[in-house]
């Protein structure tokens, strides 16, 4: 895919104030589901799992996934509150969570499909340099394996105790407060660009020209995303932005980046859990998910890439705070 023009495009700050509204409407309108969900999980657990997800509540959680997963705002922080409040067990050590996280995992596959198909060129090119014969798909396939390479072992050796000392929600929180606070710093402070500044004056505009010790970084800078709600585009973004890679190819490398990582995640949680997943969840729903996490991916992803042509990356800073605040009055009022 050919990266959107850059030259004489300035990016604005939105309003942070229309973003309040959008986490409450959200949430608040899965939380009216909360009553009614408990008690279908109640039903469900003495049915030895049976009904464990509806069908609309596979479409719920395949939407967020695929709204979520490459904007800037986490994907694991959205579907861990969603799943809570669709009443989903949350019981550490049982297997039904386990069925839970990696059904959340393998909904992926839509989001993953999603990228394939929109920067089709992108893999075409890659496939052709693996043969000798483009050598700028060869540059792109080489710099996304090693990305790729610092989280991938990371997240071996640390899956385990990551996903028991801070897969909650309330180090969600703290890390989408964290990570919004940080966007703001960097943009206030120059580190990344913010608005009236074009792309063409702020580093690497092509994605064919980031070199290897770019992508190194890049791939460092991915390894924050191990922590749940910090998001694994933000990282990615903001560690090409740092390294001196321009708006646009930080977008689209991230996205490239994001589709060999959820692959490996998804494929290994699948060889993992893949039984447990079928028990819990059959077939189905699944796919159910998988199919909406494909579609509303799309969305999300043309809207990113047009939205920040003109734009820095503030909204997401004060999406952040809003969700995390949502959250919060979730959490005190034990509705989650």
């Amino acid at each position: 895919m050919t990266p959107p023009p850059r030259a004489r495009r300035h990016r604005r700050r939105a309003s942070p104030a229309a973003l309040v509204a959008a986490p409450v409407a959200a949430l608040g309108i899965v939380g009216l589901a909360a009553p009614a969900a408990a008690a279908r999980l109640a039903t469900a657990a003495a049915s030895g799992g049976a009904d464990l997800l509806t069908w609309w509540e596979a479409a719920i959680l395949g939407v967020v996934e695929g709204l979520t997963e490459y904007l800037p705002i986490s994907s694991t922080g959205h579907l861990l509150i969603t799943a809570r409040l669709l009443g989903l067990p949350d019981e550490k050590g049982s297997a039904e969570l386990e069925a839970v996280n990696t059904y959340v995992v393998a909904i992926q596959f839509g989001a993953i499909v999603a990228v394939a198909g929109l920067f089709w060129p992108r893999f075409v090119a890659m496939l052709r340099g693996l043969f000798g014969r483009d050598a700028a798909g060869r540059r792109l396939l080489v710099n996304l394996v090693i990305a790729f390479l610092p989280a991938a072992v990371l997240g071996l050796l640390f899956n385990g105790p990551i996903e028991e000392l801070l897969f909650g929600p309330w180090p969600v929180v703290v890390t989408w407060v964290l990570g919004g606070a940080l966007i703001l710093w960097l943009e206030r402070t120059g580190r990344i660009p913010s608005r009236g500044v074009p792309d063409a004056e702020v580093g690497t505009d092509r994605l064919d020209a980031i070199s290897q010790r770019q992508a190194l970084l890049i791939g460092v800078a991915q390894c924050a995303a191990l922590v749940p709600g910090t998001s694994r585009s933000l990282a990615t973004i903001l560690g090409a932005l740092l390294v001196g890679v321009a708006m646009p190819a930080a977008v689209e490398f991230s996205f490239l980046l994001g589709f060999a990582t959820l692959t490996a995640a998804t494929a290994y949680k699948l060889a993992a859990d893949g039984g447990t997943l079928v028990d819990q969840f059959g077939v189905v729903d699944p796919l159910i998910g998988a199919a909406f996490a494909f579609a509303s991916a799309v969305l999300a992803i043309k809207w990113l890439l047009t939205y920040l042509e003109r734009h820095d990356l503030s909204i997401f800073a004060w999406y952040r705070f809003a969700v995390a605040g949502v959250a919060v009055a979730l959490l005190v009022t034990g509705v989650i």
